[in-house]
């Protein structure tokens, strides 16, 4: 199967709540309310300190996805 790399998540029980995950290494889920993450992947002392690097593009990276997407629907 060949996943996006970027889906949008919601869940009723957290109603402000907006989720991007990303599918792809290092795989995410962000939660736009509050720019959470949870990661998917066990870093070892040196992926972390490369991923606190990247942490703010790929923020970055989600929210763009999500602008795009909120476009699309409301054309």
């Amino acid at each position: 199967m060949s996943l996006p790399k970027f889906i949008l998540g919601d869940n009723t029980d957290y109603p402000n709540a907006i989720y991007v995950i990303h599918t792809e290494f290092p795989r995410f889920i962000i939660n736009l309310e509050d720019d959470e993450i949870e990661w998917f992947e066990d870093f070892d002392d040196e992926d972390e300190k490369e991923l606190l690097a990247e942490t703010e593009n790929m923020v970055k990276l989600a929210t763009e996805f999500y602008d795009n997407e909120i476009l699309k629907y409301e054309e």
